[in-house]
Formats: structure tokens, sequence, C-alpha cells
């Protein structure tokens, strides 16, 4: 037992000395790799401080060379480049990681210096109106600090009524043919790119505030040329929309041509087209009973919210006695015809343009956006009218107002109810210049009409590329009858014999078939629509039809060009 005591504490005394030889043994090598990082780490200062003094010294030669004599003392004085070894480094900032360092590798003492890098590119800027990680699209383009993103769609329509309106790829609602009239014999046919829409959006951030630029043409102008269906189809460029919108936090600004801000809204307050409801229709006259136009003026706009928005416009005014788009005009008094087409516009060549106008129109809207399945807004508008009756040398004033209520609502998912109402004592040029805003008395006082129009419909989207949409529209026009200063004929309007319009109605249904459709390559997708148009007067002759009514179909091919716009900060 002693025996085995003894052997017992000798092992342990051998294990004991190979665990101090162990640690020694690797304390020794710990100390040895020290030192090799800390002679690496001293090596690679001065070879980057090596390389930068290399790369002043060679940017600055050539323009040393080059400059002239007067100018070399302020070339030598120019500062040299700050030094970034870590002795220059202030006291309180931490050591930068090993993984930081550049050209990181094993470096031995013997490594030449390389030659001089070229000159270090300035460091890209992100753009800050599109999110990091954001692939962005590439008809995207960058000007400056601006982008441009290309916007419109090229299509070809083709249209068939079965009775001769004469009206083009636009119906004009209140010309359509009475059942005895010798165009309700005939139908029509024809293809037209008129539709075709080109444009560009330009977006910038400025000091904090987004700018908006706009513009879009179509090419439903007036040709001078007589031969255009006959040997060149040379259809005129027309201006839609040329504005710049200015936004920064709360306050928005728009200036320039734009959608009336008495134009229903699809969502907020917002003059871009996607926000706008002018329907899904492929007349380029949209739907009966629409309240819209396109117009110059100024715009200001308060988002004291995400949910609620409200503006206030100030729009180019028009005072307006029927004529336009098939549209019935006033029976104006006998001494005072005159007035008509000069002091009052009834669509006659350079009457809109000529018209003298006392104020601007005075458009103000609340919208409320509590939910992106619900939008509704109230609108108002005050007009002023004057004119001067030339017989008396005596002048006329008059005020004419007007309100709408919209509203669209995701009842279920994908599927969404339209509506739109909208009344007026003498606004009735908004609704597509259907209805006269004022008629004439015999001393020459001007009276507001009373018309107005809705639109109720419903959009839904049965599947991802397949939109069906249905709308019915409504215009109605107020009778003004007076005598005229003979005492015996009638005058204003809606009287008997007078064959004016009372009351227009459409019914639109068609759906949207989207073959295929990304940012990158645009999209290809093909229209189908019915519309059915039926006019109303308030009085005719013996004998004679009190209405009229065609059936219009239309079928398009349309391209949207590819591209998508940045995303607007607020």
């Amino acid at each position: 037992m002693m025996a085995m005591s003894f052997l017992s504490v000798g092992h342990a005394a051998d294990d004991q000395a190979d665990k101090n030889a162990e640690l020694a043994k690797l304390k020794a090598q710990l100390e040895q790799q020290q030192k090799q990082i800390e002679q690496l780490s001293k090596m690679l200062v001065e070879q980057k401080t090596a390389i930068e003094a290399a790369t002043s010294s060679s940017t600055a030669s050539p323009a040393a060379a080059s400059a002239p004599a007067s100018n070399s003392a302020a070339t030598n004085a120019a500062p040299a480049p700050a030094a970034t070894s870590a002795a220059a480094a202030p006291a309180t900032a931490p050591a930068a990681p090993t993984h930081m360092l550049p050209n990181m590798g094993e470096v031995a003492s013997s490594t030449p210096i390389l030659p001089p890098p070229p000159p270090a590119r300035a460091p890209h800027v992100l753009d800050p109106q599109v999110p990091a990680g954001e692939p962005s699209s590439p008809l995207q383009l960058k000007i400056g600090d601006a982008t441009l993103t290309p916007v419109g769609f090229m299509d070809l329509t083709g249209v068939w009524r079965n009775e001769n309106a004469g009206s083009g790829i636009g119906s004009s609602f209140g010309s359509v043919p009475l059942a005895n009239a010798s165009t309700a014999h005939l139908s029509e046919f024809r293809f037209s790119p008129q539709n075709s829409r080109v444009g560009f959006r330009f977006d910038a951030n400025v000091k904090d505030a987004h700018i908006i630029g706009y513009n879009e043409f179509d090419f439903l102008g007036t040709s001078g040329s007589n031969a255009i269906g006959v040997t060149n189809g040379a259809f005129v460029p027309r201006i839609r929309l040329y504005w710049v919108d200015v936004r920064k936090g709360a306050i928005e600004f728009l200036a320039g041509q734009s959608w009336s801000l008495l134009t229903p809204g699809r969502k907020g307050i917002s003059p871009l087209p996607a926000d706008l409801f002018y329907s899904q229709a492929m007349d380029v006259n949209y739907v009966a009973g629409l309240t819209w136009t396109r117009q110059p003026g100024l715009r200001f706009v308060y988002h004291p919210t995400d949910t609620v928005a409200v503006a206030f416009a100030a729009e180019n005014p028009n005072q307006y006695v029927g004529g336009s788009a098939g549209g019935s005009s006033i029976t104006a008094p006998t001494a005072l015809a005159s007035l008509v087409g000069g002091q009052l516009d009834n669509a006659s060549t350079g009457a809109p343009l000529s018209t003298p106008n006392l104020t601007p129109d005075f458009i103000a809207k609340l919208a409320f956006d509590p939910g992106s399945r619900v939008h509704f807004e109230v609108a108002g508008i005050e007009r002023n009218f004057k004119d001067w009756n030339p017989n008396t040398n005596v002048t006329f004033t008059k005020a004419g107002a007007g309100g709408s209520f919209n509203g669209n609502f995701e009842i279920v998912k994908n599927f969404r109810l339209i509506t739109n109402n909208y009344w007026s004592d003498g606004g009735g040029r908004y609704l597509f210049g259907q209805a006269p805003d004022v008629v004439i008395r015999s001393n020459g006082s001007l009276s507001p009409l009373h018309s107005g129009g809705m639109v109720q419909g419903f959009e839904a989207n049965l599947t991802k590329n397949f939109l069906l949409y249905a709308y019915y529209g409504d215009i109605y026009v107020g009778r003004d009858v007076a005598l005229d200063a003979n005492g015996t004929s009638l005058i204003g309007y809606g009287f008997r014999g007078g064959s004016q319009n009372r009351n227009i109605q459409e019914f639109t249904i068609g759906y949207v078939q989207t073959f295929w459709k990304d940012a990158k390559y645009g999209a290809l997708s093909m229209i189908t629509q019915y519309e059915w148009l039926n006019r109303y007067l308030w009085s005719v002759a013996a004998n004679t039809p009190k209405g009229g009514h065609d059936s219009t179909v239309y079928v398009d091919i349309r391209y949207t060009l590819p591209g998508s716009a940045p995303t607007i900060g607020k």
C-alpha cells in the first residue's frame, strides 16, 4: 500500500509538469502572434500613407504643369490631403475594426508600393425619392437631380354606331339623331388612333418640398386638312394637361392646366389622373352627367391629416350659352342677338377666347378618406356673369353657384360602387357643355339656368387582369322662358317649339382584358364597350318625335408605356 501511494504521487507530479510545459508553450505562441499582428498593422498604415502621398503627387503634377505661371503660387498653396493615420485621428475616436481597413490581406515587408489608383469618383448618392432596395423602372430617367417618367399609351380605337351621329370617336351627347332625321337611317364605322396619349412627368425634391411637373397630349385637335380621311391621317396633337405642383408638408400649390377641382376624385385631392374619376369609358367624352373640364387655374390644398384634405381653386371662367358638343343653345332677344358669340360664348370660332369674363370661377372641395376602401367629397362653385346692353348702355351682373357630392366605396373586396351628383344654378358648362349657363332677358339682364347631372355605377376587378365596369349617367337642363321685347315671341330656353334638350341619359357597360403588364415592359390590353344614349327635348313640332337614341360599340387595342413614377415623399 505504501508503494502504491508513492507511485500515485509521482504520476500526479509528472502530469502537473506536463501541463505547465504546455501552458508555457501556448503563451510563447500567443506572444509571437501578437507581435506579428502589430507588425502587420504598422505595415498597412505605412503602405496606406505612401499610396495617398503618391496619389496626391500624381494629381497635382498635371495641374501644375498646365496652369499659367501667374497661378503657380496658388496651386502650390493648395492644402495637403488630411492625414489618415491613426496618430492624426481624434483621441476620442474609436479604432476602426480590422475588417474596415482597405487592402486587407497578408502583406510582406518586401511588397512593392503599388502604382497610384485613378482619382476616385464622387460617391453615388441614392435617389431620395426611391426607397433603398426598391427596383426602379427602366424608363424612369434621371436628369440632374430630377426624375423623368414617360406617361401615356398608344392605341387603336374602332367605333360603330347604329345611327350616323357624325361625332368621331367621342359622343356628342346633345345631338343624338331624332328618329325622323335622315342620319337615323345610316350607321357609321371608323378606326382612329386619336385617343393615344403621350407626355412626361418630372419629379424632384427641393428644400424639403416635392415638385411634380406634368404634361399630357392626345391627338384630338382640330385638323386643317380636308384630306385627313383620304390620303393622310394627319391628326393634330392637343394639350390635355400642363401643370406644376409643389407640396411641402401639409401645404400644396398647383398652377397650370389641370383637371378642374370640380372633377370627382378617387382618392384625396390630387391632380394626377390616376387619382381622379373620369370613368373607364372608351368614349373620349366619358359619360353623360359627369362633371369635368380641363382648364388653366391656380389651386391651394391643405392636408391636415392623411385622411382629410381641403382645397380652394380659381379657374378659367367662361360665360356660356350653349352650342358646344351638340348642346342646345339659348334663344336670345332679337335686339341683342349680337351678345351671343360676342359677350357670351356659343362655341363659335374665336368666342371661347374672346368672351369677356368678370371673375375666375371659384371652387372649394373637402375630401375624406377614412380608409383605402372609402372616399367621399363635397364641392362647391361660385360663378359671376356680366354683360352690357349696347342699346340702353346698361350693364348687368349675376352670380351663379353649384355643388356636388361624390364618393366611391369598396363594399366587398375588388368591387367598388361609384356615385357622383351635381346640381347648379348657372354651372351648365361643367356638364361637358350640354347645358347653357345663362339666358338673356329682353332688357339684357342675365338669368342663370338650372342644370344638373349624375353618374352611378360600379367597377369590379373580377380577376387580376380583368376589369368589368358599368355606369348610368343623366343630364337634366331646366326651363327658363320669357317674352321678347315685342311681347309675343318666346326667348330663353325650353319653350314650345324651341327643340332644346331637356334630358340626356346614357347606359355604359364594358370590360378591360389585360394580357400582360409590368413596369419593365408596359402593358397590353383590349377594351370592349357598349354605350346606349337617349335624348329628350322640351318641346317639338307636331308629329315630330320628342327624342332619339343610338347604340355605340367600342373595341380598343392599347399598349401602355412602361415605367412608374418615383415614390412621393410627404
